[in-house]
């Protein structure tokens, strides 16, 4: 087979000795694997590579396996992704469970279980798949999303508004999905970061405030009464209309 022909799986884990075991059974299955050292360059794999199923380890130096999960979620939902993570305590599951991976096993792990959990996954994805779009698209949200008087096209990266048609950034635009994602839902400030940006480190706070105030700018009809992106006191955002 081809390697173009290959299904492929990203393996985003920080201990080489378990990655290389991994991807060399996934090899002999017939998938084409890559390794992914932390959560930063698993998240560039999988916007540059586009696999179709990830396994995600947790605990990862710099961002996180859930945090991983979210970001990704953000753009693709149907994407199959496996957590594989020594973390077996209830809450982790519950949490993965709730950020929408679609499966979870605990190490240390029987490798023939997990190769029928990979197998069962790519089938599921097979049966559920349609046409693929473009890196980058926003299948899970459409090509367009309205409220009040303002639309929001995914594929052009430009906004209909109040002052007209507005250019979006890459970055703005990636934090309006999360907003509508995650609609009426209060999202604090460290959240915007972790997902919006990909960094749990010391960012300042101020860089969300600064987006927000250009969104009001550019989606509100008085930026200085929001109707849509609204401030929570010593929590953060929240996005909502009717």
């Amino acid at each position: 087979m081809k390697d173009s022909e290959k299904k492929r799986i990203l393996i985003v884990e920080d201990d080489m000795h378990i990655a290389e075991g991994i991807r060399l059974n996934l090899s002999m299955k017939g998938y084409e694997v890559r390794i992914a050292a932390d959560g930063m360059a698993g998240l560039r794999e999988w916007r540059n590579w586009r696999p179709q199923l990830i396994v995600l380890d947790i605990m990862l130096p710099g961002i996180d396996g859930l945090s991983v999960l979210r970001h990704i979620r953000i753009e693709d939902e149907k994407l199959p992704i496996l957590i594989l993570s020594a973390k077996s305590e209830p809450e982790y599951r519950v949490k993965g469970l709730a950020y929408g991976v679609d499966d979870y096993l605990s190490k240390p792990f029987h490798l023939d279980e997990f190769l029928l959990r990979v197998d069962r996954l790519m089938t599921r994805a097979e049966w559920n798949q349609e046409p693929a779009k473009g890196a980058g698209s926003s299948a899970q949200l459409g090509s367009t999303y309205s409220f009040g008087d303002n639309i929001i096209n995914f594929d052009t990266f430009t906004a209909q508004c109040r002052s007209g048609e507005v250019k979006l950034t890459e970055q703005e635009m990636r934090l309006l999905k999360l907003f509508i994602s995650n609609r009426a839902k209060p999202l604090t400030r460290s959240e915007l970061l972790e997902m919006g940006w990909g960094y749990t480190g010391a960012m300042p706070t101020r860089t969300v405030d600064n987006f927000i105030v250009r969104f009001r700018k550019y989606f509100e009809e008085n930026p200085q009464e929001p109707r849509y992106f609204k401030s929570l006191r010593s929590i953060g955002y929240v996005f909502d209309h009717d």
